[in-house]
């Protein structure tokens, strides 16, 4: 085959004599036409008549033009003349084609099984829930914090007080099913209008009904409220040092703040006030301490015992000195409270006569005395006497110049504390008072007197 185009005679569909028809089935090819140089030999061996190989005759013979009608068909040539059209060559996917299809394909993968995973969470009856503690018991021991604050918010008001250049918030409770409610004389002292809010939220207006600067307490009235909760009352000489206490109120406007703590002290001699300058609007409070956290609107609320009793009204608080550069103006724990046994007794009389009265011994004290004790001064105001004539303290032997160290035994340290402890009794009790003259002690009996407050 290397040097021959075919080593066989043609097939009979091929070679067909000329001038014949066209026997083909159809789909044959017709054979190429013959050409003069190009006989096929007869008899089949591949040579021609003088014994010479055909194709190399060929080659040796001078090539003839084909005419271009005449189109050679060669089925066994390199090329057929007849291509047929199959489509650019499939060259295969390259590395980049196949991670990129890979890639979407895990996409694609990943968002469909995550739709079905949630479909299916969605569907399903499991849900995902925390552990947590089932509801319990909502009722609280009655002498708990939770239980006496329970008892006790429904009578604890919160003032809005607005005066001619100022405003500002205190605390009060109610007292009786008529509408007093007690407060602080510095809560209500430049009132114009006040306004009472309850526990509820409910807002009335309330009228003064009549105050005392020398207790800092005060009365106050709201009129047409159904369903006030009065305090229960407790006995301040009752209380000990270490006892529970609870306070509430409304602290910088924070309306039913509640507040726990112990009772620090009791007895403490405190004085506030004194704006004036002229000594009128100074309070003298034989006070309770308490740790309980008290702040500027507490003022007027109620210090509570394990019983929901109400033992001192809250009235003060002990902060930094202001010089100190650490002063800090909220509660330190040194909180301050009136013992509700003074309270009671005079918020009876601002009820009844719209006054208080002050009990006193009638005798005039040097306040620059800085010995230790009280001492009674050489002359009174105005010149008049120091020791009143014919009062509780003339009557008792009482002279000028006397420095009177104990009241019933306890001791005092200066004049604010004498006026203190004799402000903790009423006017007629019976006082023993132990005095120094000349160097001597002497005991003095004295029935305090009366006089109105301011």
């Amino acid at each position: 085959m290397a040097d021959r185009q075919q080593t066989e005679p043609a097939p009979q569909w091929w070679s067909r004599p000329e001038g014949t028809a066209d026997s083909r089935h159809d789909g044959v090819p017709a054979p190429r036409p013959e050409t003069a140089d190009a006989a096929v030999d007869a008899d089949g061996d591949g040579e021609d008549e003088g014994g010479r190989n055909g194709a190399a005759e060929q080659v040796a013979a001078p090539a003839q033009e084909t005419p271009a009608h005449a189109v050679r068909y060669d089925p066994w040539g390199e090329q057929p003349l007849q291509v047929v059209d199959r489509g650019r060559d499939r060259r295969g996917f390259r590395l980049w084609q196949v991670a990129a299809l890979a890639a979407g394909t895990a996409l694609l993968a990943g968002g469909i099984g995550g739709y079905v995973g949630v479909l299916a969470e969605r569907q399903s009856s499991t849900r995902l829930e925390l552990p947590q503690a089932a509801v319990a018991d909502k009722g609280r021991a009655p002498d708990s914090v939770a239980g006496i604050a329970a008892t006790a918010l429904p009578g604890v008001v919160t003032l809005h007080v607005r005066g001619a250049k100022s405003s500002g918030t205190g605390t009060g409770f109610v007292l009786d099913p008529q509408g007093h409610i007690l407060t602080n004389n510095h809560v209500v002292a430049d009132a114009k209008e006040i306004a009472v809010t309850f526990s509820t939220g409910e807002s009335v207006t309330a009228e003064l009904v009549g105050r005392d600067s020398g207790y800092d307490l005060a009365v106050v009235k709201v009129s047409g409220v159904r369903g006030l909760r009065p305090l229960s009352l407790g006995n301040s000489e009752n209380v000990k040092v270490g006892d529970p206490v609870v306070a509430i109120g409304a602290p910088f406007d924070l309306s039913n703040t509640v507040t726990a703590g112990i009772i620090s002290a009791t007895g403490r001699p405190v004085t506030a006030g004194g704006d004036k300058g002229d000594g009128s609007d100074i309070s003298y409070v034989d006070a309770l301490q308490t740790d309980a956290p008290i702040n500027p609107g507490n003022s007027g609320g109620p210090l509570l015992d394990a019983r929901a009793h109400v033992v001192g009204i809250n009235s003060a608080i002990r902060g930094a000195d202001k010089d100190d550069p650490d002063r800090q103006g909220g509660s330190i724990g040194l909180g301050f409270a009136i013992p509700i046994n003074q309270g009671k007794r005079v918020a009876e009389e601002l009820i009844a006569t719209g006054h208080a009265t002050h009990p006193v011994i009638g005798v005039t004290l040097d306040m620059d005395y800085t010995g230790d004790g009280a001492r009674v001064g050489d002359k009174g105001e105005d010149g008049k006497p120091s020791v009143t004539a014919g009062g509780p303290g003339a009557r008792a032997g009482i002279k000028p110049g006397d420095v009177i160290t104990k009241v019933d035994g306890q001791r005092v340290r200066g004049g604010d504390e004498l006026i203190i402890k004799i402000r903790a009794h009423r006017p007629g009790d019976p006082l023993t008072l132990t005095v120094l003259r000349d160097g001597r002690e002497r005991t003095l009996g004295v029935v305090l007197g009366s006089a109105n407050g301011s």
